[in-house]
């Protein structure tokens, strides 16, 4: 897989730090990850619009999925910052004017923590903006996250074709069992 190959998830485009987690998925029963190696890593900076300012590397990968691992725990258990906090440590805010007016720019360490730190800081962001619409999908299978946009906050699944359409048929499927 290069890094203009096709992005073979099931789920792409939703914040940052979600899609960073929704690089694992399932598919017919098996685990399946987009950065197992730099190729992947590749597809998702692309994806994500960052391939033209950070590499796709073994220190980058190494880092990304550090802070993959630690927006996940987070997300599982919310008392549990110090990985997001650790992730956050290697990069800053810098304010900036522009020619435009005030601004913002993020600086690093080091690059290779770009993606990672990117992705951290917009966990903050959500947090910020709305942490009850920060979901797992409702499926027992699915690991796949998303934020919830919709107008009433009631979104179930990562997808409606996918996983709730399952849903649908295993209850349809139970129903015409018992009947």
């Amino acid at each position: 897989m290069s890094a203009a190959a096709p992005d073979p998830r099931p789920l792409a485009g939703e914040p940052l730090a979600l899609d960073l987690l929704n690089t694992r998925w399932t598919q017919e029963g098996a685990v399946r990850d987009l950065l197992r190696d730099t190729d992947g890593l590749g597809v998702w900076l692309a994806a994500n619009g960052l391939g033209e300012r950070f590499a796709a590397d073994a220190a980058t990968l190494r880092h990304t999925l550090q802070a993959r691992d630690a927006i996940r725990a987070a997300v599982d258990r919310p008392a549990d910052t110090v990985g997001v906090d650790t992730v956050l440590g290697h990069g800053r805010i810098r304010p900036t004017l522009t020619g435009e007016g005030p601004g913002e720019r993020a600086e690093f360490r080091d690059d290779a923590w770009g993606p990672g730190w990117l992705a951290a800081r917009n966990y903050l962001e959500l947090l910020s903006a709305a942490p009850d619409r920060i979901r797992g999908c409702a499926h027992e299978t699915c690991v796949l996250h998303f934020f919830d946009t919709s107008r009433n906050g009631t979104r179930r699944w990562c997808s409606m074709a996918a996983c709730g359409n399952r849903a649908k048929a295993s209850r349809h499927y139970a129903r015409a069992k018992d009947a």
